[in-house]
Order: C-alpha cells, then structure tokens, then sequence
C-alpha cells in the first residue's frame, strides 16, 4: 500500500513529455504571453464532474508562483539552519516538499476568503500575505514577528488566516465555525480547513463533517496527505487512505499535491462548489514532506533517503513548474536563476533581522490577550507581580 501511495506523488503529470529544463537552449527572449498545459485528473468520489484536466498558464502567474514557491523553501531551509543554531527554540514544523500546496491553493480563491490550518503553517502565512522578515522574526521570538515574538512556529495570524493550530485536527472544528460565519452574513466567501493524514483520524475532524453537512457550510475540508504522521506511514494508522472519501456523506477528490497547477484548478472548482451553496467538500492533496515530521524527527528512521531523494528527482514542485515554463518559452533558465539569487537576498536579509531584532519585553507579556479592550490588570506567577494588559 505504501508503494502504491508513494508512485502516486512520485508520477509526473501525464501529458506532454518535458525535457529537463538545464538542457532546454532559449536562443532568443521572445517569450511566450500563456500556455496550455494538461494536468492530472482528479480522483472524484460522489462528483459527476470535476476540475479541467488542462489549464492556461499565463507568463506573469509562472513568474509570480516560482518565486513564491522559491520563497517558501529557502525560507524554511533558512529556518532549518536557524533551529540549529539555537536561534529557534521549542517546536518547528516544516513544509518544504508542499509549496506546490500553499501556493496553488492561494492562486485559487480570493484574498477574502478565509484560511485556518495545523502546525505546519509557514507557507501558508507567506502566501495569505505575511512577509518572509515577519515569519522568520516570529520564529525566533522577535519584536518584529508577526505575532510580536508571543506565538512561534505554530501560532501566527494575519487578516482572514487564523493560524495554524497546535491542537491536532482542531482546525476542523474551528474551520467549520468560519464557514458558518460566512453563510450567516451572506458574503460569498469559503473557508479552507487543512490538516492531514495524521490529523484525519481525529474525531473531531468527523464531527466537524457532520455539522458543516447539516448546514451546508461553505467550508473545503483539506487533507495535506504527505504519506506520513507523526513518524508513521499511513497505512499503519489509517483502516482507509483514500481521505477524499472520508467525509461519507460529503463529496470529495483526490489532487497532485505537487503540481501547483492542479492545485489551483482543483481549488477554484471546490470554491465555487461551495460558494454556490451546495454545501461543504473534501479535498486530498497528495504531497511529499522532505524535512521529518518537525525538527526534533530526522525523517529518515521510517523512511529510506532514496525514497526522499526519488520525490526530489521526479516530482518536486518547484522542479516541474520550472521545467514547464522553460519548454514553453514563458521563461528562461537565466531568468528563473536571478530570481533564485533574489529570494536568497531576500530571505538572507529576513534571517538576519531575525537574529537581532529585540526580543519583547517582560512587561509586555499581558498584552494583547484581548481586543478593543480597556487596559487591566493580570497576575503573573506570583500574586505580586501583575502585568498590564492592553490591547
């Protein structure tokens, strides 16, 4: 079962065969405007119909999701190297091998529209709008964090994205709640509710089905399925590992995780399904983590390297959307390298304002435990130390 899981993330897109994009000579820059490409077709449970089995790339959506997706990785490899310099402390949760998941889903619904996801949270902050210096400030407990150097690697927030949660499958339940909010003020809007495989077997996750079935919630329940928990295959913890299929009697289907056009196609058909009132949805992203489970998992004792290293070579996200762009003349090799140079610019900077930025001071520990409120009083550890909290 686990080969059969790890040759479906492993498959390159059926379509057109593409030639590494290291030996494709550009010998002129007239690039092409768009490009049609085929994308993989969805696994459908209790659909007729699903997402188009090919797309339009434009130069412009190439060029802005790779250096997203660029972003992204450097980023937490950056924050790979930071944990063990002892500049990040406490739990770390990384998501490179996904980006392809944060990226495309971003690219499928509209900025108000609503985001609520697990621990495994830093792309996603980025691609709801989060600066790089923010996210990498909030990992080491900075001023400049996002969350004021108060919430780590697992508790950042920004406008309509409320955080990953450390609360396994917590977020289902909360996702759900948002949906409500949004069917009773009538706004059109959709919230996406992540977790994964680990996350699937939580009964609150089940119980969050019900409810947004009942109420026919505009609510997309989706599965980040990298193949593993907490250091265990899915096989050795699900009775099921078709997770698109879990929500019974909600639709579901099953994307490449790992091509961000199909995660974007796929995105704007479960959107619409349920901004048009039919109710809630289930989505499986089948993706691929390279990091362990988090920092404290060297992600190797469950799992072979090769098996790492053959994901890297056939299906990494990154490597196939720059392969396409190149053999389809909507950008050159050269081009897509100084945009590398620049992300590592870019986040080379972030990480040294992470490094000394100030950390909070004490007296700011109460702040901000409510809004819009009137300051008060909060004991600390001791009935005569009190803290000020303002909002």
């Amino acid at each position: 079962m686990r080969k059969m899981l790890a040759a479906a993330v492993f498959r390159v897109l059926s379509g057109v065969t593409q030639k590494p994009a290291s030996r494709v000579l550009v010998a002129s820059c007239n690039y092409s405007n768009d490009a049609m490409f085929a994308i993989k077709k969805c696994d459908l449970y209790r659909l007729e119909e699903g997402p188009p089995v090919t797309t339009v790339l434009t130069r412009e959506d190439g060029l802005r999701y790779y250096r997203m997706m660029q972003t992204v990785r450097r980023m937490e490899l950056k924050a790979d190297q930071l944990y063990k310099q002892k500049f990040i402390r406490g739990f770390c949760h990384l998501c490179d091998g996904q980006e392809a998941c944060s990226v495309g889903l971003e690219a499928g619904i509209n900025p108000t529209d609503h985001v609520i996801t697990s621990y495994r949270a830093h792309g996603l902050c980025y691609t709801r709008g989060l600066s790089v210096r923010s996210i990498l400030a909030e990992l080491t407990g900075r001023r400049g964090g996002c969350a004021k150097g108060k919430g780590g690697s697992m508790h950042m927030y920004v406008k309509n994205f409320y955080g990953g949660n450390g609360i396994v499958g917590a977020q289902g339940p909360l996702g759900a709640g948002i949906a409500l909010a949004c069917k009773y003020k009538g706004n059109k809007e959709v919230c996406l509710a992540l977790y994964g495989d680990g996350a699937a077997n939580q009964g609150q996750i089940a119980e969050a089905h019900n409810m947004a079935a009942l109420w026919k919630l505009p609510c997309v329940f989706i599965c980040e399925n990298n193949l593993y928990g907490m250091g265990t295959p899915v096989e050795r913890a699900s009775a099921s590992t078709d997770y698109y299929k879990r929500g019974n009697f909600i639709p579901g289907l099953r994307v490449d995780g790992m091509d961000v056009l199909g995660v974007r196609e796929a995105t704007k058909f479960v959107a619409d399904y349920c901004r048009s009132g039919k109710g809630p949805i289930v989505m499986e992203l089948q993706t691929y983590r390279y990091h362990g489970h988090s920092m404290s998992d060297p992600g190797i004792s469950y799992r072979t390297r090769e098996e790492v290293q053959n994901v890297r070579r056939e299906s990494d996200p990154i490597m196939l959307l720059k392969d396409r762009m190149v053999n389809s003349k909507l950008a050159t090799v050269e081009e897509l390298k100084d945009i590398d140079v620049e992300v590592r610019k870019e986040v080379e900077d972030a990480a040294q304002f992470a490094m000394t930025d100030p950390e909070p001071p004490l007296e700011e520990l109460a702040h901000h435990i409510y809004c819009n409120t009137p300051a008060f009083e909060v004991r600390g550890a001791n009935q005569w130390i009190k803290f000020k909290s303002l909002s």
